[in-house]
């Protein structure tokens, strides 16, 4: 076999790599015999000369197979899980999969961190007292058999190539590369042995990918990529143009979480996103024949109670508190200050923009600009006013919780520069702007 160097020469010059050739590199990744120099050089040649279909997919498998593949002989449905490529106010991992899991399903869900103006699932559940983001395999394989659910973070036996040219990716400015983020995404989710996917791609001011046709291209590469690797997958394309729900911030954001479960209290927009991609997930698993028979089955484990029930079990499973649903706020510590913000004339939110939204949560201390960064869990904003919706002297743009006054202010500043004010009532983008591969 080739080495690296000449694999990397291969690519730099616009050639196709083939399938033995993209083993044989990962496989070194994966050992540690091609240096981190060589994987930045290898992620800048992808990222200028790009890669075909048949590249990105055995440099999918190549990845997926650098380490252990689970399967799982003792669950009697089907194995599904969901994937957003991130946003500001972004809860959704923590409702829809709880559902997913009341209507039938087992969910191996392996999350990330906030890194950057966006949140990460793992932030979030990590407010909880005791909650473990960590276990062995076995336990995580005991976790999703007997609870059906199970929310965790990468592990060091999954996907271990993806874990070093990510890092590299992160410093190299190769993380927009779409070849690199479609071989990222799916090896591990195919390295968790899933049955089907369901894909949440982003786009607007508040999304890594900020036009359309960016955002679209990344889907019709994820869905394809997906079918060629074994594994069902459909994506939805979803606005990110404002926040997606009322909150954002880590212990906010578990709260209307749980509101949201167990108190009825649903944002119509986030309401929309959790229930569209849920009902593509239980098409795709052949759970139900339709999007209305779909609706109705996830809506019905809200309703009574089982939702609400599953999240509430994989808590106390995880080492979190047993009464968590019932008590949450006892668990969940407030920001020192929480303050409303009030727009200086009254009128319509005609536009947001929503990372610069997200980077005042993570200037506030609830998000990190490094994967190291230690975040504060009680800050954040609460009642965010999202487009077309009217602020006035009494209706804040707002509520800010920070850990000081001078955060406080600091936040607020820029809030304002991110929101424009008008007289119009404007309506925003609808928060499911298309489905992709629905058969």
């Amino acid at each position: 076999m080739k080495l690296a160097a000449e694999l990397i020469g291969k690519k730099r010059d616009g050639l196709t790599l083939s399938e033995p050739e993209l083993q044989s590199l990962i496989a070194g990744i994966a050992d540690d015999s091609v240096s981190d120099a060589q994987i930045a050089a290898f992620c800048m040649a992808v990222y200028l000369r790009g890669m075909n279909i048949d590249e990105q997919t055995a440099m999918t498998l190549a990845m997926r197979d650098s380490g252990e593949v689970l399967n799982w002989p003792g669950c009697d449905g089907p194995v599904l899980d969901k994937h957003s490529t991130g946003g500001v106010g972004d809860m959704t991992s923590l409702m829809l999969s709880p559902m997913l899991a009341a209507c039938g399903c087992y969910v191996p869900m392996i999350s990330g961190r906030g890194l950057g103006h966006t949140g990460g699932t793992l932030d979030k559940l990590e407010g909880i007292p005791g909650f473990d983001t960590a276990p062995d395999l076995d336990r995580f394989r005991r976790w999703v058999t007997e609870q059906r659910i199970a929310i965790i973070g990468q592990t060091a036996e999954l996907a271990p190539a993806d874990r070093r040219i990510y890092v590299v990716r992160d410093v190299t400015a190769t993380v927009e590369s779409r070849p690199l983020i479609v071989a990222s995404i799916l090896s591990k989710k195919l390295a968790g042995g899933l049955d089907g996917l369901v894909l949440d791609i982003k786009v607007g001011s508040g999304a890594f990918m900020t036009d359309a046709a960016s955002a679209k291209d990344l889907a019709q590469h994820l869905v394809s990529v997906s079918a060629r690797s074994g594994m069902k997958c459909r994506a939805l394309l979803t606005d990110m143009d404002q926040p997606l729900a009322r909150t954002a911030g880590n212990n906010l954001e578990l709260i209307e979480a749980i509101d949201y479960l167990a108190q009825g209290i649903r944002h119509s927009r986030l309401h929309q996103v959790v229930l569209a991609l849920g009902a593509e997930a239980l098409m795709l698993a052949g759970m139900a024949d339709s999007e209305p028979a779909a609706v109705a089955a996830l809506q019905r484990v809200l309703d009574d109670g089982r939702a609400a029930e599953c999240f509430g079990k994989m808590v106390a499973a995880q080492g979190g508190p047993a009464d968590f649903v019932d008590a949450y706020r006892r668990y969940l510590a407030p920001a020192t200050i929480s303050r409303p913000l009030f727009s200086p004339e009254s009128g319509y939110v005609q536009s947001m923009n929503t990372r610069a939204i997200g980077l005042s949560v993570v200037e506030l201390g609830g998000g990190r600009l490094r994967e190291t960064d230690a975040i504060d869990h009680g800050v954040g904003l609460s009642r965010i006013r999202g487009i077309g919706e009217w602020v006035d002297s009494e209706i804040p743009l707002a509520v800010i919780h920070a850990a000081s006054k001078a955060d406080w202010q600091a936040a607020a500043k820029r809030y304002l520069g991110a929101v424009e004010i008008g007289q119009q009532q404007l309506a925003g983008s609808p928060a499911v702007l298309e489905v992709f591969d629905r058969r």
